[in-house]
């Protein structure tokens, strides 16, 4: 007259599937989720104040001068050290100079402290000057002053305006050399 229904037996219901899961190691999952999270910054080069480079510079990441660089210097963060001198172009998001650059600066943040000196340009969206450094050249706002495009108002350069005399000079030389 009455027999077992399947609906009544104790089986596998909706409610009594997860039990399979806490079966599995949860130690596991922890640490194979660490690394799909963002990957931590990596620190800051630093270039100690006893280096001297000749060449340019170039890095999505941090920099941190100390010594000598004679060359371009492109980078995220620029940090230019007290006892620092750079001799090239900087071009950073972000720079910070407590030393010495001769040559032009482009950041979207510009910082001199008061042991800062700087001989060239600065093209910038924000600036900041300490009372105290010592600074000469130009300094123009633009919105975009990472982009070369923007910077063509300061891109004549001597050098540049010397170059159309240059081939001018040993085209007028050649024949009464010869």
């Amino acid at each position: 007259m009455f027999s077992k229904s399947k609906i009544n037996e104790p089986g596998p219901k909706a409610d009594d599937t997860p039990a399979p899961k806490p079966a599995m190691d949860t130690s596991r999952p922890a640490p194979d989720f660490k690394p799909s999270a963002p990957k931590a910054k990596p620190p800051a080069s630093i270039l100690s104040s006893d280096l001297h480079i000749t060449g340019n510079l170039k890095t999505t990441g941090d920099i941190q001068v100390e010594g000598t660089v004679e060359g371009d210097i492109r980078a995220h963060l620029l940090t230019i050290g007290e006892s620092a001198t750079i001799k090239g172009e900087v071009v950073a998001d972000d720079v910070v100079i407590n030393g010495r650059i001769v040559g032009r600066v482009r950041g979207l943040k510009v910082r001199l402290t008061a042991t800062a000196r700087v001989e060239g340009d600065i093209i910038h969206k924000t600036i900041a000057i300490e009372s105290g450094a010592h600074f000469e050249g130009s300094v123009q706002r633009q919105d975009d002053p990472l982009s070369t495009r923007g910077s063509g108002t300061l891109a004549p350069k001597p050098a540049a305006s010397a170059a159309p005399a240059a081939p001018a000079a040993p085209a007028g030389s050649g024949p009464a050399q010869g």
